[in-house]
């Protein structure tokens, strides 16, 4: 038997969200999903079908909603968001083990089809209906499906064919995709190719599919290095990978990582603020994991996007998950390299090389040792009673951002 897989994705979701909670039908309704409050430079979250329809973007920009849509503004509500997903996942675990379903995004899942053909007497199509209805029944959303032979045609089969059946649901073989896509534009529809890698490819007069399948892989191969094989590989229909290999998979390299955009321009003195603030975010992380760091990085993005963004990377002198220490070396780096008078709009903090054994020499350590013992106090007071119970003093500057993305999930208002 061949193998099946399926896609689920719930359509618009977030924007749906708000109108079912509305009692309103998100095909018949203009409703975009952004917080007002940040400007009309803000990113819309989501929009419903019917603005899609008109030929509105979904992540566009407030100011670029045409002056004849009266759209509906909600707020992201992330929690709300996170309970429908619960919701839609536990109506994917009454007909799927959880052994068989690979959780994507919030709004996406992979299901691996083919053990439940049998089961069910129902073919890939039909299993997938019924998955389909049973979410709506439970949650009122609409949602869309790929079916494919294999993961990447599953996602394609969504992603391009999905949108032009009358049932929501798309389906690929290998000879299906050669017939239908292999010429289809533009390349950025598809999984995985986005405007960078269609730019590259097109230095390259490479244009679709089918030119990818006709180029010399060396070309490829000095271009894009080993992500050449995934190019390849999709440009025939083919994908190796499984749901089973994706439980299977432990990642080589360990980290935390922290990172944020800013509501404003920040100048040096304003972001150096929210770099400690994230230096004690990442390290009360650490604590909780009982890790200690070898390494450290941290990146500057400017708003003048011309300027090329900063990274620096450092190896620390011993594991450690000191605030005092990690924070006095990233500082002097960070003082030491950062340019005053340019605006700052994206930080990100990253310690690596993480182990759960640290190098305790008591006679140079002690400090440290106390250190770790106080984090851990706050950790648990921070879990007991919630993160802003207890604060930094520098958390209470005025341009710091802790107290509030504290209240957030994602980077989103959470209620």
């Amino acid at each position: 038997m061949r193998d099946y897989y399926a896609v689920i994705d719930l359509k618009c979701f977030f924007a749906s969200v708000e109108c079912v909670e509305r009692n309103l039908d998100p095909f018949k309704t203009d409703l975009i999903v952004a917080d007002k409050s940040r400007g009309k430079g803000t990113i819309t979250l989501a929009i419903t079908p019917k603005m899609k329809k008109r030929g509105i973007k979904n992540r566009c920009r407030v100011f670029e909603i045409p002056n004849n849509v009266h759209p509906i503004f909600a707020k992201p509500r992330m929690k709300k968001y996170i309970e429908y997903s619960g919701k839609v996942y536990k109506v994917y675990l009454k007909f799927i083990d959880k052994e068989d379903i690979h959780v994507y995004s919030i709004d996406e899942a992979f299901i691996y089809l083919t053990p439940y053909i049998k089961l069910y007497k129902k073919n890939p199509i039909e299993i997938s209906k019924m998955i389909l209805e049973e979410i709506y029944k439970e949650t009122s959303l609409t949602a869309t499906a790929g079916i494919g032979t294999n993961m990447y045609l599953a996602k394609i089969a969504l992603d391009i064919i999905s949108k032009h059946t009358k049932n929501n649901i798309g389906y690929l073989d290998e000879k299906l995709y050669n017939e239908k896509l292999i010429d289809h534009l533009p390349l950025t529809d598809f999984w995985m190719v986005g405007k960078a890698t269609e730019n590259r490819l097109f230095y390259h007069n490479i244009k679709t599919m089918r030119d990818i399948t006709k180029t010399d892989p060396k070309i490829l191969f000095d271009e894009f290095g080993i992500n050449a094989e995934y190019l390849i590989d999709h440009a025939f229909g083919r994908e190796s990978c499984t749901i089973k290999d994706i439980k299977n998979y432990k990642v080589k390299s360990n980290s935390i990582s922290n990172s944020q955009i800013l509501f404003k321009d920040y100048n040096y003195a304003d972001a150096r603020i929210i770099l400690i603030e994230m230096i004690d975010y990442i390290v009360q992380r650490l604590v909780g994991y009982k890790l200690y760091a070898k390494t450290a990085s941290f990146s500057i993005g400017y708003t003048n996007d011309m300027i090329k963004s900063l990274k620096v990377s450092f190896k620390l002198n011993n594991p450690t998950n000191s605030y005092n220490v990690i924070k006095k070396r990233v500082l002097s780096e960070y003082d030491y390299k950062i340019n005053e008078h340019i605006k700052i709009r994206r930080i990100s903090v990253c310690l690596g090389g993480l182990t759960n054994k640290k190098i305790t020499q008591l006679s140079l350590f002690e400090e440290e040792v106390d250190e770790e013992k106080l984090e851990m106090a706050i950790n648990d007071i921070k879990e007991k009673y919630g993160k802003n119970s207890i604060l930094r003093a520098i958390s209470y500057e005025e341009n710091a951002t802790m107290k509030i993305r504290n209240t957030l999930i994602g980077g989103h208002n959470a209620t």
